[in-house]
């Protein structure tokens, strides 16, 4: 089969971030994204900005189309006061992690929508435990022969995106001892986790053939990997993130993934192709980075060099000030500091607890006001 990638200008930006909805007074879930879009005019002929997801306690933010950092995050930031503004009438707060805290994945509702009760109908258990959430960074390729080799390229950088986001230490109320359970629970799904290492297009297209002859998906975007085409929109999408909790964070992991994906295409036009690694180290990093996250030990390379991964962020940010300066993103690309230096929201969210007797209604709360305030606090004894 023939799959047609589209025209998209190089390293413009998008972004998807999905939002939880909590009760204000409880801090558990509400399912209230039929309301919210209803008193927002929101139709699904709109191609708005504001969407459904699976479960009716999430709206997930979508920008349009942005050529730097700062002016999509504007863009979310803007769509997001106006479902504020509709959420508190209702009681609801907006907060953003991989997990929430506390709450029961068998309490919640199912969005009425064939694709979902598909999926729920096709995955069964597993499905309905989707009780995540995650941030989505759209990165334009001006050439298709260029795709995978960026897909390629980017997985050695995978663990730093999943250290450096993880927002997922809770699961139903208890600590799992994991940076991100999120990454571990997604992968379950039969057609998400990490995507395979393609060496040509044509390869990716008899993949996603095959699937769609032996009725694995109906359509090609139903293959949710870690990092993936989008060929509808021209762009390398970077799933691996966990739900970040703040706008800070948004900023800086939106300007690593943006100037990653233009320095992976800037080594493709100068005859280089991207360095990779065997998938068995992939898969071990991915591991890693979900279990031990900012303390995570990394494989750097092919050689099975190892490193904390901390210490190798900070020589990437360094090695990458050049691209950042060239997009106009150094200033958010450096924010990537403020979360090496003030914690990643799993080790927030278990100080958070631990100064208060174990509660996660007060970790719920801490992550309603930093996503409110834009900012995540310095970790406090």
């Amino acid at each position: 089969m023939h799959i047609d990638f589209s025209r998209s200008e190089r390293s413009t930006l998008g972004l998807e971030w999905e939002l939880a909805l909590v009760d204000h007074a409880s801090g558990d879930l509400a399912p209230a994204a039929p309301e919210i879009l209803e008193a927002l005019a929101v139709t699904e002929e709109d191609g708005s900005r504001i969407t459904t997801e699976l479960l009716t306690n999430t709206v997930e933010v979508i920008t349009g189309v942005h050529t730097d950092v700062a002016s999509a995050v504007h863009d979310l930031e803007g769509t997001i006061d106006l479902i504020r503004d509709a959420a508190e009438p209702l009681g609801v707060d907006l907060m953003c992690a991989g997990t929430h805290p506390f709450a029961q994945w068998t309490q919640q509702r199912v969005t009425d929508k064939e694709r979902y009760a598909t999926l729920i109908d096709r995955t069964q258990w597993w499905g309905r435990q989707m009780l995540i959430w995650g941030v989505h960074m759209h990165v334009g390729v001006e050439d298709r022969s260029k795709v995978l080799p960026i897909v390629n390229g980017l997985l050695p950088y995978y663990p730093h995106l999943q250290a450096l986001s993880a927002s997922s230490p809770f699961w139903g109320g208890e600590a799992t001892g994991y940076a991100s359970s999120r990454a571990l629970m997604f992968q379950q799904l039969p057609t998400a986790g990490l995507p395979p290492q393609f060496d040509s297009w044509g390869e990716y297209e008899a993949m996603v053939a095959d699937m769609l002859h032996v009725g694995v998906i109906d359509q090609v975007d139903e293959l949710r990997w870690d990092v993936r085409p989008s060929p509808k929109w021209g762009t390398v999408e970077v799933r691996a993130c966990d739900g970040l909790s703040s706008v800070q964070e948004v900023r800086a992991m939106a300007a690593l993934v943006q100037c990653l994906v233009e320095d992976l295409s800037d080594s493709l036009d100068r005859g280089i192709v991207p360095p990779t690694m065997q998938p068995w180290y992939v898969r071990e990093n991915k591991w890693r980075a979900a279990r031990y996250g900012m303390e995570a030990i990394i494989v750097q390379n092919a050689a099975g060099d190892e490193r904390l991964v901390t210490e190798d962020t900070r020589d990437l940010i360094a090695r990458l000030d050049p691209i950042a300066e060239r997009l106009g993103c150094a200033n958010e690309l450096h924010e990537i500091e403020v979360i090496l230096d003030r914690g990643a929201s799993y080790e927030r969210q278990l100080s958070t607890a631990a100064r208060n007797g174990g509660s996660l209604k007060a970790v719920v709360a801490s992550l309603v006001a930093e996503l409110r305030d834009g900012i995540p606090p310095a970790i406090t004894p």
